[in-house]
C-alpha cells in the first residue's frame, strides 16, 4: 500500500491512547518538479536565517547546546553546532559531538527487528514468549509486530525508573511485570518503552548476539557511523580529554599531538532543569533505556544513518521498509498513523521520530517525495524540550513547501497527525480536562456556506482564564483586543492540517506588557496542548 494509499483508509486517534473513526483526508501526491531545484544558498525564513532561528530558540529555551544536520538526498549540506556540550568542562557541540539519541534508538531496534525477518530467524507474527521466556501470561501472545506498534498495551517501565541505579534488562522489565495491561493487545497505541526492549531481547536471541553487538556491526559499521556507540563504549572509543587541572580556559592538549582529538568524538552533559538549576546527568542513566533510548550519535551520523534507510543497505526488502516507514494496521483492522516511535502527517512523504531521554531531548523527521528528500536532526542536551516547530522551520527554510505558509514569528503553527474535525475534538477535550473554559468556536467554513462560498476547514476556538487575562490587560488593556486565547485549526490546499496560535512573546512586545513570567507560563501552556493534540504519542 503506498502512502497516499493509507491517507485514503485511514481511522485516526482521537484521544490519548484510544482508537475511534474519522474522517478522512484524501489528497494527491505532488507531481515532481523537473528539474529538481535544490542547493540555495539563501537559507532563510521570512528573512531569518537558520542560524538566527537556532539562536533564538536557544535562548528562549535556556539550551546548554544544540545540533543540527541536514539531508538533501544523497548530500549532507549542513552539519552544525551551537553552544556547549557540557557546562562544567570547556567543550563546545560540534560536528562529532555524541548526544544520546532517546526514542530515536527505538527506530534502530525496528531496523534489527527487519534484519533479522529478512535472514529468516524470526517473524513478526511470532509471540514474544517465542524468544523471551518467563513473561507474564497476560503478555505470552503479543507479537512482535504488536510490540513494534506500541499496541501491546504492556506498561512502560519508564515511570518507574531510578536513574540513580542501573538496571539490567530482565530487571527493567520487572519493573512493570505485575501491573495488568492497559488494554487488549491490538486494538489501541501507546508508547512503551517496555515495548522496545522487549524487542531488543528478542533481537538478541533470534541473533545469537547481544543486542548492542548486532547493533554495532550491521548498523553502526555498515553505515560508517563513527560518531555512534553506547555509553558502555565510551571508555574505550571516546576521546575524552578532561585534564584533572589546566593552566587556562582550554581544557585540551592531546589534540597537539594525537590526531583524534582534533574535533574530537566526544559525549555530550546531559542536563535536567530541576529546582531553578541546570543538573548533570550521568551518562549510565541511558543505559536504563536498553533498546528505547540507550544508543549515543552525533547528528550527522543520524543523517548518514537515515540517508540508509531511504535505500537497501539497512532494510534491503522496499515491502520490509514499508512495514515500519508506514503507519500501523492494528490487529482490530484500525490504521494509526504512528509505528514503532515514527508519526506520519498529511504532508506526502513525511515521518518524524522525537522525545526526551535523561537529560537530553531529540528529534529526527524525514520528508521522503522524491522532489523534496529533505531530512532535519536536531539533538540537545536538555531534558523536555520540544523541537517540532523547529526543525519544520528549518525544513522550510530549505524547501519552501514543506511548512505552513504563516511566520512562525506571529502565529506559532505545527502539523496535526489528525484529521481537522478530530484536531478541534482533541482540542476541545484537552481543554476540558485541564478545565479551562470555552468561551466560543467560530467556523468560518460553515459560515462561508451560508453565503454561498467554498472555505476548507478553518475554525477558531476561543478559551482562556479570566485572572490570567486580567492581569495582562491591568498592565495595559489594550492587549484585550487579543484576548483571550485563541487556536486556530486549518486545511490547507495540500490537505494538512494546522494548529496555529499568537507567538505572545510577540504578542506582549507588542503592548509591551512586561510580564515575562505569565507570559513563558501561558506560552508554555499553549505548546503543551498543541503538543498533545497534534501528536499519537504522549511526549
Amino acid at each position: 500500500m503506498t502512502r497516499t494509499g493509507w491517507l485514503k483508509r485511514m481511522v485516526l486517534v482521537s484521544a490519548p491512547a484510544m482508537i475511534v473513526g474519522g474522517g478522512v483526508q484524501a489528497q494527491t501526491a505532488p507531481v515532481p518538479h523537473l528539474p529538481i531545484e535544490r542547493g540555495s544558498p539563501n537559507l532563510s525564513l521570512h528573512g531569518e536565517t537558520i542560524d538566527a532561528l537556532i539562536a533564538a530558540f536557544i535562548a528562549d529555551n535556556d539550551l546548554p547546546g544544540l545540533t543540527l544536520a541536514i539531508v538533501q538526498a544523497p548530500y549532507i549540506p549542513r552539519s552544525s553546532g551551537y553552544g556547549k556540550a557540557s557546562l562544567e568542562f570547556d567543550e563546545l557541540a560540534s560536528t562529532k559531538t555524541m548526544w544520546n539519541i532517546g526514542p530515536i534508538t527505538q527506530a534502530f531496534t525496528a531496523v534489527a527487528v527487519m534484519q533479522l525477518k529478512e535472514d529468516g530467524k524470526l517473524n513478526l507474527s511470532d509471540p514474544i514468549s517465542t524468544h523471551v521466556a518467563g513473561l507474564p501470561a497476560a503478555w505470552e501472545k503479543v507479537t512482535i509486530l504488536q510490540l513494534m506498534q506500541h499496541s501491546s498495551g504492556i506498561p512502560d517501565y519508564r515511570p518507574k525508573l531510578d536513574n540513580t541505579k542501573r538496571y539490567a534488562p530482565l530487571e527493567l522489565i520487572d519493573l512493570v511485570r505485575s501491573a495488568p495491561l492497559l488494554f487488549k493487545s491490538g486494538t489501541r497505541v501507546q508508547m512503551s518503552a517496555t515495548d522496545a526492549t522487549l524487542l531488543a531481547l528478542a533481537v538478541e536471541h533470534a541473533s545469537g548476539m547481544p543486542y548492542r553487538d548486532y547493533i554495532r556491526v550491521n548498523q553502526i559499521e555498515r553505515e560508517g557511523l563513527l560518531s555512534t556507540m553506547f555509553a558502555s563504549d565510551f571508555a574505550k572509543s571516546a576521546k575524552i580529554d578532561r585534564p584533572a587541572s589546566h593552566p587556562n580556559d582550554n581544557q585540551h592538549s592531546h589534540f597537539k599531538s594525537e590526531v583524534p582529538f582534533i574535533n574530537p568524538v566526544e559525549p555530550a552533559t546531559g542536563y535536567q532543569f530541576i529546582d531553578g538549576h541546570m543538573v548533570a546527568v550521568a551518562p549510565e542513566a541511558s543505559s536504563n533505556l536498553f533498546g528505547f533510548g540507550d544508543l549515543w550519535s552525533s547528528a550527522e551520523d543520524i543523517s548518514k544513518w537515515d540517508i540508509g534507510l531511504a535505500g537497501s543497505t539497512l532494510i534491503k526488502d522496499a515491502a520490509d521498509r514499508d512495514v515500519v516507514y508506514m503507519p500501523a494496521k492494528l490487529a482490530n483492522g484500525t490504521v494509526v498513523p504512528a509505528m514503532i516511535g515514527w508519526e506520519f502527517t498529511h504532508h506526502p512523504g513525511f515521518m518524524e521520530v522525537k522525545g526526551n531521554s535523561p537529560g537530553f531531548s531529540s528529534y529526527l523527521s524525514r520528508f521522503t517525495e522524491s522532489d523534496e528528500l529533505v531530512c532535519v536532526t536536531l539533538l540537545t542536551n536538555k531534558e523536555g524540550v520540544d523541537l517540532t516547530v523547529l526543525a519544520r522551520q528549518i525544513a522550510a527554510a530549505y524547501r519552501g513547501e514543506t511548512g505552513p505558509d504563516v511566520d512562525q514569528r506571529q502565529i506559532v503553527a505545527q502539523e496535526s497527525k489528525f484529521n481537522p474535525a478530530d484536531t478541534i475534538a482533541r482540542i476541545k477535550s484537552s481543554l476540558a480536562a485541564a478545565k479551562v473554559p470555552i468561551f466560543a468556536s467560530v467556523d468560518h467554513a460553515e459560515n462561508a456556506r451560508g453565503i454561498g462560498q467554498q472555505l476548507r476547514p478553518t475554525t477558531v476556538i476561543t478559551f482562556g482564564n479570566p485572572k490570567v487575562g486580567t492581569k495582562l490587560m491591568l498592565e495595559n488593556q489594550a492587549i484585550g483586543l487579543d484576548l483571550p486565547l485563541r487556536m486556530l485549526v486549518w486545511q490547507d490546499a495540500q490537505g494538512r492540517t494546522w494548529i496555529g496560535y499568537p507567538n505572545l512573546d510577540t504578542l506582549a512586545d507588542r503592548y509591551e506588557v512586561k510580564a515575562p513570567a505569565t507570559i513563558k507560563m501561558m506560552t508554555g501552556f499553549m505548546d503543551g496542548i498543541a503538543r498533545h493534540v497534534a501528536n499519537v504519542y504522549a511526549y
